[in-house]
């Protein structure tokens, strides 16, 4: 089974390098990869989101998505499937970013993405389209750079929905309005 896997993912892989890859994109993809490194942009909206009193609640919830997401991924999943990397599966020499040192499964980058997404989609329905849009062009980075499989970037997007419902269910949101921060 897992090989199936495996195999799906590497002719999707090679799909999206054969037919995908140019110049442009290459720009265009370095540039979503670099946002969503670290979940720096996912970090500073929430930021920019509880500076602003209107939407304090909803920072304070995305950046308790992010840390879940972050927590059960990079700390968990990672350490515990070990999955390599596609590049060094498939040796490629040039990769267009530098090697990432972290395991593969799942995407952190696509993880804390839709940790986002999910928060927007309940708090912030006027601007969930753009943040999905960059969400997408982000976890599509990460397969076009080979630096993820498409199940590393299909995974990540569970997790990241799954730490936003959760966050969204635990009733944080009412304990961050008792604190009338």
């Amino acid at each position: 089974m897992f090989s199936l896997i495996q195999n799906i993912d590497l002719y999707i892989l090679s799909f999206i390098q054969n037919h995908f890859h140019n110049t442009i994109l290459n720009k265009v993809m370095i540039l979503f990869t670099k946002v969503g490194n670290l979940g720096i942009v996912w970090i500073l909206l929430s930021i920019i989101l509880f500076i602003n009193k209107k939407y304090r609640n909803v920072g304070l919830l995305m950046i308790s998505a992010l840390l879940l997401g972050g927590i059960l991924g990079e700390v968990f999943l990672k350490n515990i499937v070990k999955r390599a990397r596609p590049f060094t599966y498939l040796k490629m020499a040039n990769l267009l970013i530098s090697k990432p040192l972290s395991y593969s499964f799942p995407s952190g980058h696509t993880t804390a993405s839709f940790a986002a997404v999910g928060i927007s989609m309940s708090k912030l329905k006027k601007y969930r389209f753009y943040i999905l849009t960059v969400a997408i062009l982000i976890a599509f980075s990460r397969l076009y750079l080979m630096v993820h499989y498409p199940t590393d970037v299909l995974f990540g997007i569970i997790l990241g929905l799954l730490s936003s419902k959760i966050v969204l269910e635990s009733k944080l949101e009412k304990k961050f309005k008792k604190s009338s921060l």
